[in-house]
């Protein structure tokens, strides 16, 4: 075991063996979306420089860009006082959510309760994923 996977297998993870990651844009600091790593996927995240995760509805390791190729370009990675969550500063290339959207979190609480499409689709998703 080399010293990247030592420290990784450190972090506080789950009883499922994840650990949440809050990924921001590195220049604007927005959250563009919010997934879950296992330790193998953020040693590879660290080795690539590209993001990787676990998906938890598809069971499932994945790159995000893999289909899309909007990929994330990691320029720091932190974590918190408990290690048992991230902030991973990336590079956006194109859409980080699979709607279109630049951030996966696109709308707003108004204050009616309703929800509210508070951005504008950067892509259409049929023209990516082409379901």
């Amino acid at each position: 075991m080399d010293q990247l996977e030592k420290t990784v297998s450190q972090m506080k993870y789950d009883n499922s063996g994840l650990i949440p990651a809050v990924i921001v844009d590195c220049k604007t600091r927005q959250v563009l979306m919010v997934a879950y790593m296992n330790a193998a996927s953020l040693v590879d995240t660290v080795r690539t420089g590209k993001t990787h995760f676990w998906s938890r509805s598809r069971n499932k390791y994945w790159m995000k860009g893999e289909s899309s190729g909007h990929t994330q370009q990691v320029k720091a990675i932190y974590t918190d006082c408990d290690k048992d969550t991230l902030v991973i500063e990336v590079e956006q290339i194109g859409a980080a959510c699979h709607e279109g959207y630049y951030s996966c979190f696109y709308r707003q609480l108004t204050d009616e309760g309703d929800w509210k499409v508070c951005a504008e689709r950067v892509l259409d998703p049929k023209q990516i994923y082409k379901k």
